[in-house]
């Protein structure tokens, strides 16, 4: 007999991470994960953190973890959102400003969550295609729509966009709700955040997760106007007043504090990225020219599926993905100096080999 309660069930295909071994003898550069530990200061706040308080609910408005967040990109605490991770807060994005019968738009290569919020939240979206580059056209996004988001930089193809592109799209789209998801805008982006002010309808969503190494806390924030951070606000607290718990409030306020540390590892994964597109370059590879912590390449004559499998043989974890137009690509995260050599030194045995 079918069971009718199962026509009741949400259908959906979910988000696909990137794989996490238990072996902890690999070289993991398939999740875009910081190399380098957090801030030394946020370590002390997470050692020294008073445990007898977790029986008491987190600051449900942050409100010193907003006041640090807020100067340091130079802007007022009601100009800031908090959420456990960027997913969260680009969800709550969706939910809040994404509400018209018109759909919203973002490229057809981009970050692989956004088409799974449309299909959980019902809302309808169209892609733009990128150029054949990987270039994103904002000629496309002119036409009438429910809303607009784009990662600038882009994942997974690495490649950021200037000022005027953004101005362009937010100019083109002063009717819409334009949301900048800057999760890797830290390491050679530009960031929307100077044009808040400018235009009302920007959102620039943040993460701790990959310039301050605080993928394990989930700490994501959005800054824009204040009517629309209000909205936000009372979207989360409809659900979940609670989403940044204690600790992760404790050690961010400590983390975006230590500028300086925060400039030293980014300049460190710089370094190295520019050092190991050189190298790739030099064997052969096509590489993008990346604003992110990751590199996207590909080597004509090769099954960049193939390599990818091959290193995963060799305990060397990279990101392939089995799409139109860049399955032959391949999404390499940039480790410690150390690890980026082990990556190469086995690359360049597969192309021996190969």
């Amino acid at each position: 007999m079918e069971k009718l309660w199962k026509n009741n069930l949400r259908n959906v295909e979910p988000y696909v991470p990137g794989e996490q071994s238990k072996n902890k003898d690999i070289i993991k550069l398939n999740a875009n994960e910081n190399p380098y530990p957090p801030s030394p200061k946020a370590i002390e706040v997470l050692n020294n953190f008073n445990c007898s308080s977790l029986r008491f609910y987190p600051d449900a408005n942050a409100v010193d973890f907003k006041k640090a967040i807020a100067k340091f990109y130079n802007i007022q605490p009601e100009n800031v959102f908090l959420g456990n991770g960027s997913d969260d807060v680009i969800a709550l994005c969706f939910q809040s400003f994404f509400n018209s019968e018109k759909p919203i738009v973002f490229p057809d290569i981009t970050y692989s969550f956004y088409p799974v919020w449309c299909n959980l939240f019902k809302i309808p979206y169209k892609n733009h295609p990128l150029s054949s580059d990987f270039r994103i056209n904002v000629e496309d996004y002119k036409e009438e729509n429910g809303g607009v988001i784009i990662p600038n930089p882009n994942a997974p193809t690495s490649l950021g966009e200037g000022k005027e592109f953004i101005e362009k799209l937010l100019n083109y789209n002063q009717d819409s709700i334009v949301i900048i998801d800057e999760a890797y805008v830290d390491f050679g982006g530009f960031s929307s955040v100077e044009l808040i002010d400018k235009y009302e309808n920007l959102v620039v969503v943040g993460t701790f997760s990959k310039s301050r190494s605080l993928a394990g806390m989930r700490i994501g924030f959005a800054i824009g106007s204040k009517e629309l951070i209000s909205v936000l606000e009372a979207v989360k607290n409809s659900y979940n007043s609670y989403t940044v718990n204690s600790v992760s409030m404790a050690v961010g306020t400590a983390s975006i504090n230590d500028k300086e540390y925060f400039e030293k590892t980014v300049s460190k994964v710089i370094a190295t990225r520019e050092r190991i597109t050189y190298e790739l370059r030099k064997l052969g590879f096509t590489v993008l020219d990346s604003k992110t912590n990751f590199l996207f390449a590909t080597y004509n004559g090769k099954n960049m599926k193939d390599y990818f499998e091959w290193l995963k043989e060799q305990n060397v974890f990279i990101r392939y993905f089995n799409i139109p137009k860049i399955d032959n690509y391949v999404r390499i995260t940039i480790g410690t100096d150390e690890e980026m050599n082990v990556f190469l030194d086995k690359t360049k045995e597969y192309l021996s080999l190969n």
